[in-house]
């Protein structure tokens, strides 16, 4: 009797020791359920892209600038424009962010008429976008920093490109140039006087394209 006890409880040892072992081994990988999901991702469609919110923004942004230089506000300017932007101004040279603050707080620039017309709005991606735009200024002036003023009127056709970061659409990159007049049909004649062709204007802030 003590030997049937014995081995019983000798079986029961051996039982329990390869449930155990059973029980820490990893289980099989599901492989069906693996290849559900990625076909789930796969035939997941885009996330869609509210373009006609991104187009307003930065519409509002554009048209606002005239305001910005014209009350000097520079809080405006260091929250639009990105802290690594960079910007080709209509005279060739490059600028940035730090350039455009002094010039507005400054008051640099000044002007009887400011319009922005043209405007469109190339949405890249959720986060991206190039603006697109005219710029018309009548009467401008701009106060460089050894003093002297130059003036600034006339048309610029500008390109800028902004990014959403954090939330926030921000101002890059940017470049204008200014628009040349078409030369008059007599000009075409070899006897057609040449008229000089004016020299663009100095560098000016983001605000001026």
């Amino acid at each position: 009797m003590k030997q049937v006890a014995f081995r019983a409880k000798w079986c029961l040892a051996i039982l329990l020791v390869v449930m155990s072992q059973m029980s820490c081994q990893p289980a099989s990988p599901d492989t069906n359920r693996a290849q559900s999901d990625a076909e789930t991702n796969r035939n997941a469609e885009p996330e869609p892209i509210n373009t006609t919110a991104i187009e307003s923004e930065l519409l509002r942004i554009e048209r606002d600038w005239s305001r910005v230089f014209r009350k000097k506000d520079v809080e405006a300017v260091r929250r639009i424009e990105a802290d690594d932007s960079i910007f080709v101004y209509p005279d060739g040279n490059l600028g940035n962010k730090e350039q455009d603050l002094k010039d507005t707080e400054a008051g640099a620039l000044s002007a009887e008429s400011w319009e922005v017309t043209d405007l469109k709005v190339n949405v890249l991606n959720a986060d991206a976008a190039i603006v697109s735009g005219r710029t018309i200024v009548t009467g401008g002036k701009y106060k460089r920093p050894d003093g002297k003023t130059v003036n600034i009127s006339g048309q610029y056709r500008f390109i800028d490109t902004f990014v959403r970061r954090e939330g926030r659409w921000q101002l890059v990159a940017g470049a204008a140039v200014p628009v040349q007049e078409p030369p008059a049909a007599s000009a075409a004649s070899p006897s057609a006087k040449k008229e000089p062709t004016p020299p663009p204007p100095a560098s000016t802030p983001k605000s001026t394209y």
